[in-house]
């Protein structure tokens, strides 16, 4: 089990990510139970549903699946530098660059589909690789501390965030 982090081990606007992982639950496992609830939600999209968006100006669903994508990743490789006790601080990065820049709308959502698909195996490789130990390492990212621990609560509240959004906002927009 990993422990809830404090909130000292994370930045203030993580807390909507972390609070998603329920208390007492191990948010590995809430990670390796997403893929199931998120491709039920979505996978039966055409790739013209996909560009989907429920509101002018905000992300398409292929556009939100890469940011996912993205930030998982970018995660990950926080944690995979603070679990080897890299103490060199790591920068932020701006979502609002990242999307436009993906090219996510000409994907075909099989392409999006596979690579979550390996992005996530990846995750869960580099996660189970660490001792109980390591959980408690901390480092910087954006300025902050942040810890390995906050990491794991994050990545599967990130995504929980977005199922929500899913199935709150743009699944009422395909009607």
């Amino acid at each position: 089990m990993i422990a809830r982090p404090a909130s000292a081990e994370y930045l203030p606007m993580a807390s909507t990510y972390v609070k998603l992982v329920p208390e007492g639950q191990n948010p590995l496992e809430q990670l390796r139970g997403q893929s199931a609830i998120l491709k039920e939600l979505l996978v039966t999209l055409t790739d013209e549903q996909a560009l989907t968006r429920y509101a002018p100006g905000k992300w398409s669903i292929k556009e939100s699946l890469v940011h996912m994508i993205d930030t998982e990743r970018i995660f990950a490789y926080r944690a995979l530098r603070i679990g080897r006790g890299d103490q060199t601080p790591l920068p932020g990065f701006d979502q609002d660059t990242y999307v436009p820049n993906s090219g996510a709308d000409a994907r075909p959502l099989t392409d999006i589909w596979r690579e979550y698909d390996t992005v996530r195996a990846a995750t869960l490789s580099l996660f189970d690789s660490f001792t109980s130990d390591v959980y408690d390492k901390t480092g910087n990212a954006s300025g902050h501390a942040l810890s390995l621990r906050a990491l794991a609560h994050m990545i599967p509240g990130h995504e929980a965030h977005h199922i929500n959004i899913f199935r709150d906002r743009y699944l009422p927009a395909l009607v």
